[in-house]
């Protein structure tokens, strides 16, 4: 591939256009699509192209990423009559970063691979601070070669970037990932609400805990906020619900027990149902006030 080719990158709500910004900065070339065209706006300032659709982006660009919300989304972007697969050239390579299906993302490289177009599946972790820093993780599921095609890419967006397996094992990996940070939240939540009610300074207790066997992400990143009445989202609370409804489905397709996620699902959803939804997954430190 070229060192600097024409990315589209589809989707630029909280996650996706700190990536676009991210490429642009190195010097790429990036055509951008929203479905809310205002969420473009700052990438458009700063050198980013607008298209009107996601087929002019496909058949634009040589490497077409997408970051939307649901899997029904995924697979409309990707499958429908006016989508990626429909439109994109052959040759093209096309990375969906969404949090989805496993089993959608073997579907969707199924597809291409008759178009003659790479298809790979590289969901994301480490939230708005991640993306805009350049340092998320990153788990692809791809055929070999076509994850070095574009492996600098991926390097511009994240800083711990591994090929899992064939396609779906990315989708396989989040799942992973999002079962660890469902008990992981509870758990540091419950931690950070005891040791409020202790009459203890939190901020000391996190920069205490944080070095030992508790430390997580959830922990240093996101308990300050819990403590300082921030809850803007790095990450809904509605993706985070649809990613455990994903997870315990396919917990359930391979026949693996997965109470703590869905006891944190349960809780989650019960803050969705309260007004919640917009907020971030800090918020369900509230749940322990209520």
């Amino acid at each position: 591939m070229n060192e600097k080719q024409i990315i589209g990158f589809i989707g630029t709500g909280v996650m996706g256009k700190s990536m676009a910004r991210n490429l642009l900065k190195k010097g790429h070339e990036v055509l951008v699509y929203n479905r809310t065209k205002a969420k473009t706006a700052e990438l458009v300032e700063e050198g980013a192209v607008w298209c009107e659709t996601v087929a002019d982006v496909a058949k634009k660009a040589d490497v077409i990423i997408t970051i939307v919300g649901y899997p029904t989304d995924v697979e409309e972007v990707y499958l429908g009559t006016k989508g990626i697969l429909n439109n994109a050239k052959a040759g093209a390579y096309v990375i969906d970063m969404t949090t989805s299906s496993p089993l959608l993302a073997k579907k969707i490289h199924d597809e291409a691979t008759k178009k003659g177009i790479f298809a790979l599946d590289a969901p994301v972790s480490g939230g708005d601070i991640g993306a805009k820093s350049g340092k998320l993780a990153i788990m692809v599921g791809a055929d070999k070669e076509a994850f070095e095609a574009v492996k600098p890419i991926f390097s511009i967006m994240g800083e711990n970037v591994k090929r899992l397996g064939p396609p779906g094992s990315g989708q396989y990996t989040k799942m992973a990932n999002q079962i660890a940070i469902a008990s992981t939240m509870m758990g540091v939540c419950e931690a950070m609400a005891y040791a409020k009610k202790a009459g203890l300074d939190q901020k000391q207790v996190i920069e205490t805990i944080e070095t030992g066997a508790a430390g997580s992400f959830s922990l240093s990143k996101l308990a300050p906020r819990m403590i300082d009445g921030d809850f803007e989202p790095g990450f809904y609370i509605k993706h985070f619900i649809k990613d455990m409804k994903i997870a315990l489905q396919s917990a359930e397709e391979m026949d693996v027990k997965t109470p703590g996620l869905t006891l944190a699902k349960n809780l989650y959803e019960q803050l969705a149902n309260k007004g919640e939804e917009n907020a971030g997954t800090q918020a369900l430190y509230k749940y322990y006030f209520s």
